[in-house]
Formats: C-alpha cells, sequence, structure tokens
C-alpha cells in the first residue's frame, strides 16, 4: 500500500527545485576547477598528478571526515537548517579559492569547500524521502540530480564565457583584496550567489516529519553499521557500482575541457560553452527518462527496478566512454561525450534511490554520508587521479586520450559487474523494507 506523505504535494515539488538547485550550486562550485586548469597549472608550476589531487582528493578528504558527524545530527537534528548553513559555507569558499596567491591556499580553500559541500547530499535525500511515497521516490530524486547536471553544465558553460571574458581584460585590482587574475575573479564571481539561495530555502522549505515506524528512535553509528553490515550482499555491491560508475564519469567530466584544448588546440575556457550546453541539454533528459523508466518498472511490481536500471544504461556508457577521446573529428568527440553524459545521467536518480528506498528514516542521512564518502573517495578521488598519473607516468601530456580510454576500460566492466551483483540481494531489502513499514 502507498504511504502518504505528511507535505502537500505543491510544497514538496517546490522543495525538490529549491534542492535541485542547490545542488546545483554544488556541482557550479565543484566543477569550476575543471575549465581552469591550465591557468593555475601555469600559475603555481603543477603537473597534471598535483591538479588531479587538488581537484579530487583534496576536496574529498575533507568531505569525508565532515560528512559522517554531520550526517549524525542530519539524522537527529533541523534538517533545512544544517542544509542552507552548508550552502553558504561552500559558497563563501568558493569564492575564497580566488583569494589564493599559492598552492597551498587553495589547497586549503578546497578542502574547506568539500566540509560544506558534505552536508548537503545526506540533508537533502533524508528530507525528499519523508515527503514522497517509496514507490513514488525514483523520480523526485531524479530532478534534484538534475542539479549536478546543471551545476556542472552551467560551470562549463558560464565559467568558459567568464575565464573567456575576464582573459581579454586581464588582471584587475580591488580595494583590500589587491590584485586578481581572471581565474581568481571567476571563483569568486561564481561563488558569492549560493549564499542567497541559502537563504531562501530557509524561508519557504518545509522541516517534514521523520516517516518512521512508531516509537522509532535514531540509531547511534555503530547500530547503523550494524544494519548496513548485516545486509552487505546489497548495499556492498550498490555502494560500489555506483561508486566505480563516478570514477568514470568524474574521470571524463573534470578531464573533458583539458582533453579538448589538448588534443584539438582549442584554447583555455573554448571548450566550456558546448560542454555545458551539452551537460544542461541531454543530462537533465537522462535524468528523468531513468527516473521515469524506473518508477514504471517498480509501479509493475519489478522489485530491483532501481538497480536495474543502473545496470542497464552501464552496458552503453562503456563503449560511448571509451570512445570519444580516440576519434580524430572534434564534432565526433563532442557527440559521443553527450552520449556518455546523457547515459551516466539515466542510470543517477535510481542510484540515489536505491539506498534511500531500503534505508529506514532515521539511518538515512548517516547511510548516505557513509555512501557519499564511498562514491567521493573512489569516483571523485580516483577518477580525475587516474587520468591525471598515467598523463604523467605513462602517455604524456598529449597523450590524454589515452589515458582516458584506460580510465574506461578499467571503470566501465567494473562498475557494470557490481550492479549486476547488486539486483538480487536489492529486490530481498525492499521487500523487507515495505515489511517493516520505514
Amino acid at each position: 500500500m502507498a504511504s502518504r506523505p505528511a507535505v502537500s504535494p505543491a510544497r514538496s515539488w517546490w522543495a525538490v527545485f529549491i534542492f535541485m538547485i542547490a545542488l546545483m550550486f554544488n556541482y557550479l562550485d565543484r566543477q569550476l576547477m575543471t575549465l581552469l586548469i591550465t591557468p593555475i597549472k601555469a600559475d603555481f608550476g603543477l603537473s597534471d598528478t598535483e591538479v588531479s589531487l587538488l581537484i579530487g582528493f583534496a576536496f574529498v578528504l575533507f568531505y569525508v571526515l565532515a560528512g559522517i558527524p554531520v550526517a549524525r545530527f542530519i539524522d537527529r537534528g533541523p534538517r533545512k537548517w544544517i542544509v542552507a548553513g552548508a550552502i553558504s559555507f561552500w559558497s563563501l569558499m568558493t569564492a575564497a579559492c580566488g583569494l589564493a596567491h599559492n598552492f597551498w591556499q587553495l589547497l586549503l580553500a578546497r578542502m574547506l569547500v568539500g566540509v560544506g559541500e558534505s552536508c548537503n547530499a545526506p540533508g537533502t535525500y533524508s528530507m525528499t524521502s519523508d515527503m514522497f511515497p517509496r514507490e513514488r521516490l525514483a523520480k523526485p530524486i531524479a530532478m534534484v540530480g538534475i542539479g549536478q547536471i546543471a551545476g556542472q553544465g552551467v560551470a562549463l558553460l558560464v565559467g568558459g564565457w567568464l575565464i573567456i571574458e575576464l582573459t581579454a581584460i586581464g588582471p584587475q585590482s580591488f580595494p583590500v583584496l589587491g590584485t586578481l587574475k581572471p581565474w581568481q575573479m571567476t571563483f569568486i564571481i561564481v561563488g558569492l550567489p549560493g549564499v542567497l539561495w541559502a537563504l531562501l530555502l530557509l524561508a519557504t522549505v518545509p522541516e517534514p516529519p521523520r516517516r518512521e515506524a512508531a516509537g522509532a528512535r535514531t540509531p547511534g553509528f555503530g547500530e547503523t553499521l550494524g544494519f548496513l553490515w548485516s545486509r552487505k550482499s546489497a548495499f556492498g555491491p550498490m555502494f560500489m557500482a555506483n561508486a566505480i560508475k563516478a570514477m568514470l564519469s568524474f574521470g571524463v567530466t573534470v578531464w573533458s575541457p583539458v582533453f579538448f584544448e589538448r588534443k584539438f588546440n582549442m584554447a583555455p575556457g573554448e571548450p566550456g560553452p558546448t560542454l555545458g550546453l551539452l551537460a544542461i541539454v541531454l543530462s537533465p533528459i537522462g535524468l528523468m527518462l531513468g527516473g521515469w523508466l524506473a518508477e514504471r518498472m517498480a509501479l509493475k511490481g519489478i522489485k530491483d527496478a532501481n538497480m536495474r536500471m543502473v545496470y542497464y544504461v552501464t552496458i552503453p556508457l562503456i563503449p560511448a566512454a571509451a570512445l570519444f577521446p580516440m576519434v580524430e573529428q572534434q564534432w565526433l568527440a563532442f557527440a559521443l561525450v553527450g552520449a556518455a553524459l546523457m547515459l551516466g545521467s539515466m542510470g543517477s536518480g535510481p542510484a540515489n534511490a536505491a539506498i534511500q528506498a531500503i534505508t529506514p528514516g532515521r539511518m538515512r542521512g548517516t547511510t548516505t554520508a557513509i555512501y557519499i564518502a564511498i562514491y567521493n573517495v573512489i569516483g571523485y578521488g580516483l577518477g580525475p587521479l587516474i587520468v591525471g598519473w598515467f598523463n604523467d607516468n605513462v602517455f604524456g601530456e598529449q597523450g590524454i586520450d589515452s589515458s582516458m580510454v584506460v580510465l574506461a576500460l578499467i571503470a566501465g566492466p567494473l562498475g557494470l559487474l557490481c550492479a549486476w551483483l547488486s539486483l538480487k540481494p536489492y529486490a530481498r531489502e525492499i521487500a523487507a523494507a515495505e515489511a517493516r513499514g520505514d
């Protein structure tokens, strides 16, 4: 029987819109640096491996360290206040990246961006899961996920345009701040608007009642770990399938601008508008299509619908991701990147919905934080690092195409295998969650 949400549909969908834009700011601030690799490398004298660490593990390390403790508050306290505070903090730290004058200052600012962004997903997904019935959760979570794609797309589109325009006018001097280079001004301009969105969230989004069994309490961290471990046959391959697939996705998105600059002799920032348009147009289509198809399967009684969608879309994703770096025509490379973006996004909503659907209400924040930690260490940490390491140690800077093919051939099949292993255990856990009524 369908569970009845306590928040009206209109307010629930408004909250989804607010969460979507908040996630857009999240990924806009995170993705922006991928367009600025070339000028930052030139100013600080960095290798591709060092850039990968700056973009990936510097961010991920503090994202992980802060995420799980904050998630404990999310499982107990007022989630919207935590999320709004996090949005404000990471937005200010993105602007602080623009004030960095050496590698270590930039490293610190990126770490603090990670601290702020670690709070967003656990709070957002926990609130969304309490606003919609379980059998209709894939679509709203897919819509929230549009923010991730929009953030990546806007970062490329607007960031590319900004860096071109600001490069044309050159360094500028400001009171107190001193002289700032074009890439530094880009960080400041992009970072600050998120603070205003945090205020709008506080003013308009309701704090939904937690949907849970009568008399439920907030489990301890060890109890949550015990729950996950006792169901490791479901959660283990689910977490790994989504994380390894993210390794491929982040490797592509982080290095695509530089790939087009090096292989097709495009100027810094020049690939951004095209890549941004592809992300903004194709990825939301993929997100909504994937969420709709998973929901249709679930309503037909297919218990493993969410993870089955992840499995299905990974099959064509592998050749798309492996072929685009190999082609010699610029237009065809862009087209294949677009196909990879759309296919990758089709599994994103169902993947997140799958985890929420089988986790008890007061464990969702902590479970999501653990999942996001694994997702980011493997996906956002290793994906870019593999490409950067192969650039520096095997193929050279101009061999970035070969590095990206290696990533696709490693991550794609591994992600597919893990998704397949998750199907039967996930279906069993859906039946168990329905029986618990949480």
